[in-house]
C-alpha cells in the first residue's frame, strides 16, 4: 500500500486531468482519483448512468471533482460534451485517466473460438476503441502537451485461465498505445498503459474462478502478495507527472513483479 500520499504533494499542481471509469471506493481509477487530488491536480469525473451516479458521486466528492460528468462511451454526444465541459471550465487537459472495460457474460465466460461476433466487436469498442475516440477528443485541448493513460493486463501478453477474450482485447488496446505515442509524441503528448496485478475489483469479479487467479498471484509474484489500488495511482501519478517527460509507449506493470514469473 502507497502510504505517503503527502509525499506527492504539488507534484501535480496546476495540472487538470480527467479519471474515467470510477464504477465504485474500490475501483483502480479511484486509486489513481485519490493520489491525482493529494498531487494537487484539479479533476473532472465521469459516471456512466444515473444508475451509476451515487457510487461515483462520493468518490468525486472525495477528490475535490471540479466537474462530474455523465460519460458513456457509446454515445458520441456524450464524450463530445464532457470534453466540452472541461474546455469552458478550464480551457485546457493536461491528463486523461481511461479505466473502461467491458464484456458481454456469455463472452468473457467463453472459449475465444466460440466468442460471437457482436459480442468481440461491443468489447472492442468499449474497452478499446473508446480510448482512441478519448485520445482524440483530448488532442486540441493538449496544446502545450499532456498525457494519455489506459488500463491494461498480462492477459494481452499470455494467455491466462478464464481472460478469454479480454486477452485479444487488452492487446489490441496496448499496440493501440504504441501507436498513438507514435502519432501524438510530435506533440508532446504521451500515451502510456498501466497493467496492475490482479485486484479485487467489480469489473474484475466478473471473470470465471477469479479467486483462484488472485490466489496464483499472491503466492508467485516475487513480492508475494497483492499491489493495492494506491500503488497503482501512485505509479499514474508519476507517468502524468512531468517527472515522466520522456517515457511514452510504455506499458507499467504495477505487480509486485507477477509477470516476470513463468
Amino acid at each position: 500500500m502507497f502510504t505517503n500520499p503527502e509525499k506527492l504533494t504539488g507534484l501535480l499542481a496546476g495540472k487538470v486531468g480527467l479519471v474515467t471509469g470510477i464504477a465504485n471506493r474500490d475501483s483502480i481509477a479511484t486509486g489513481c482519483a485519490r493520489l491525482f487530488a493529494a498531487a494537487g491536480a484539479e479533476l473532472a469525473v465521469t459516471y456512466l448512468n444515473e444508475k451509476a451516479k451515487p457510487h461515483v458521486a462520493p468518490v468525486a466528492a472525495e477528490v475535490g471533482a471540479g466537474l462530474l460528468l455523465q460519460m458513456d462511451v457509446q454515445s458520441d454526444d456524450e464524450m463530445a460534451a464532457a470534453f466540452e465541459a472541461i474546455r469552458a471550465r478550464w480551457g485546457r487537459l493536461d491528463f486523461v485517466l481511461h479505466s473502461i472495460a467491458f464484456c458481454p457474460k456469455d463472452d468473457l465466460h467463453g472459449r475465444v473460438t466460440d466468442s460471437s461476433r457482436a459480442g468481440f466487436s461491443l468489447a472492442m469498442d468499449i474497452s478499446c476503441h473508446s480510448f482512441i475516440r478519448m485520445a482524440r477528443l483530448a488532442e486540441p485541448l493538449m496544446k502545450d502537451g499532456g498525457c494519455l493513460l489506459t488500463v491494461s493486463y498480462h492477459g494481452s501478453e499470455k494467455v491466462i485461465d478464464n481472460y478469454n477474450v479480454m486477452g485479444p482485447v487488452k492487446a489490441a488496446l496496448e499496440a493501440s498505445v504504441r501507436y498513438l505515442a507514435a502519432e501524438l509524441g510530435p506533440k508532446g503528448i504521451r500515451v502510456n498503459a498501466l497493467s496492475p496485478g490482479p485486484l479485487k475489483t467489480r469489473a474484475a469479479s466478473g471473470i470465471d474462478h477469479f479467486d483462484a487467479l488472485i490466489d496464483a498471484a499472491r503466492e508467485r509474484a516475487p513480492a508475494r502478495r497483492l499491489v493495492d489500488i494506491s500503488e497503482v495511482g501512485a505509479i499514474a501519478t508519476g507517468l502524468v507527472s512531468d517527472f515522466s517527460t520522456g517515457v511514452t509507449g510504455n506499458i507499467a506493470f504495477v505487480d509486485g513483479g507477477y509477470h516476470v514469473t513463468d
